[in-house]
């Protein structure tokens, strides 16, 4: 085993989940659900690939069809659904690696082409200031977004629910709770896209009250210690970053230290780009008031993933873009390979396999 992946490739217990690496498949949507959203064959080779991971965690899983914003992604809110996942679980823990669904819900970073002319939904009435979104009509620009009205709010709490109970149907090993990248609760989590006036909005409590009630109900399906969430404090994808951002999410890491959770998962890395309202957040801060694992992300390399276990930041370390084009990552990692290029990023969402399970394992 190669010196320099010492720490990452050291097995871990994942509050009594055997975890045999530090490597984690970080959630990447791949869109090649169909219109339908129903996961597929094509799917679950793509995810037993890369199963030498330590843990997997999925794309985003839309859990409504008001949560739709991306084209093709898969779903997670019927029954044929969850029936699909299961060949994805089923090819995983074939290779004895455990699986978590990513739960999701886009919020406003949706279109009204996905709801039939309806606007999508959000805390607050404010559009993305970006320039298109990719939907079922092509490129369009963003709209504003309409607000949730506040006795719309449980019927969202609910469909995370029903999409838990799914998930468990399907056999996941556990979820992870999206709350980053500027969809729904994250929206609702900061201060630049939550300017409601109700018991969701205002202070840091209301403004956490969907996440805690969101965590509250899937976690009487999954145990706490079988889900995880998702933060980025850093990031300013989907037009984020609010001044207050450090106050906001020690604020959230603290209340969701009281659920005893599989892990926290923060996008500390910059490779999403950075808001410049202070200085990045770090793992470190995330330790002071986090007692449970810690996952990092976004923009990692061998050699700083080594380093971020080996001085106690991260008990994980999720792995995105290199695993698209690196299906043996973990390999690579042990024996010192080089990994192979990043893809071009047409194929990310690209239909069918190319780009998707053609890159080859280093022997071959």
């Amino acid at each position: 085993m190669s010196q320099k992946a010492n720490h990452l490739l050291q097995p871990f217990d994942l509050k009594g989940l055997p975890v045999y690496n530090r490597v984690v498949l970080a959630p990447m949507t791949r869109a090649r659900a169909g219109k339908e959203r129903l996961p597929n064959d094509l799917m679950a080779e793509y995810y037993a690939q890369r199963a030498s991971a330590g843990l997997l965690i999925t794309e985003a899983t839309v859990v409504s069809e008001q949560g739709i914003g991306w084209v093709d992604s898969p779903g997670i809110y019927n029954e044929a659904q969850a029936e699909g996942w299961k060949k994805t679980v089923e090819a995983v823990h074939a290779k004895n690696t455990p699986v978590f669904l990513q739960l999701w819900h886009c919020g406003r970073a949706s279109h009204s082409a996905f709801h039939n002319g309806e606007p999508a939904v959000a805390p607050s009435a404010i559009k993305i200031n970006g320039d298109t979104i990719h939907t079922p009509e092509g490129k369009l620009p963003y709209e504003t977004p309409r607000n949730l009205e506040t006795e719309e709010i449980a019927g969202v709490v609910g469909d995370y629910l029903r999409a838990a109970e799914l998930a468990k149907a399907a056999g996941f090993d556990g979820l992870e709770v999206h709350s980053a990248n500027g969809y729904l609760l994250d929206e609702f989590l900061q201060s630049k896209t939550n300017h409601r006036e109700d018991a969701y909005g205002g202070s840091l409590e209301n403004r956490f009250r969907l996440l805690r009630e969101v965590v509250e109900a899937v976690t009487t399906v999954f145990p706490a210690d079988r889900v995880g969430v998702r933060l980025s404090p850093n990031g300013i994808f989907n037009d984020m970053g609010s001044p207050d951002f450090r106050e906001t999410f020690l604020f959230a890491a603290k209340e969701l230290n009281a659920f005893g959770l599989a892990y926290l998962h923060v996008m500390d890395g910059l490779a999403f780009g950075f808001h410049e309202l202070g200085e990045p957040m770090t793992l470190s801060e995330f330790r002071e008031v986090f007692d449970g694992p810690l996952m990092a992300n976004c923009g990692y390399t061998l050699e700083t993933g080594e380093a971020a276990i080996k001085n106690g930041d991260a008990d994980l370390v999720a792995y995105g873009r290199p695993y698209i084009t690196n299906p043996d990552l973990v390999e690579r990692f042990a024996n010192g390979w080089e990994l192979a290029p990043d893809a071009d990023p047409k194929v990310w969402s690209a239909p069918g396999p190319e780009g998707y399970t053609d890159f080859p394992v280093y022997a071959s």
